[in-house]
């Protein structure tokens, strides 16, 4: 599985701390940016991670920014993403089986690291359920249309 991770600065020490913990785990990322806490448009970030994502070259993408609310709101401007903010380990999971969605938002200013990390790991780790749900997914990608 490849990962494809980015930030804005809210969420730069968040990703930093989730590179060491994917890298415990043996999942293999690219890093898009921000490379620093200094001010920076999260769009741009967003953009970059859900490009990977749907150019097939990267399975699914993490986006940290502040609250990961601006993140997923860019991220699903892009056509393909299915982006979710979860703050919890039951929407994370949720959010893979039901909705299969392919970008994670964390908020680094809102989430502890242990919190993001347990996330992390359920969202990396369930799969889609596939049946009545894909009708649905099928559903939300037409409105792209």
């Amino acid at each position: 599985m490849k990962i494809a991770l980015g930030s804005d600065h809210g969420g730069f020490a968040m990703k930093e701390a989730l590179k060491k913990y994917l890298t415990e785990k043996g999942v293999e990322f690219t890093d898009f940016g921000t490379d620093s806490e200094a001010s920076c448009d999260y769009p741009i970030y967003a953009e970059k991670v859900c490009k990977a994502v749907t150019s097939g070259e990267y399975e699914k993408g993490i986006l940290c920014c502040g609250t990961g609310i601006g993140m997923s709101m860019a991220a699903n401007k892009i056509k393909g993403i299915r982006c979710a903010c979860c703050g919890d380990c039951f929407s994370a999971e949720m959010t893979r089986r039901h909705n299969d969605a392919n970008v994670l938002a964390l908020g680094g200013r809102v989430l502890g690291q242990g919190l993001a990390e347990k996330i992390v790991g359920i969202f990396l780790d369930t799969p889609f359920e596939g049946g009545r749900h894909a009708r649905r997914v099928g559903m939300i990608m037409d409105l792209e249309k």
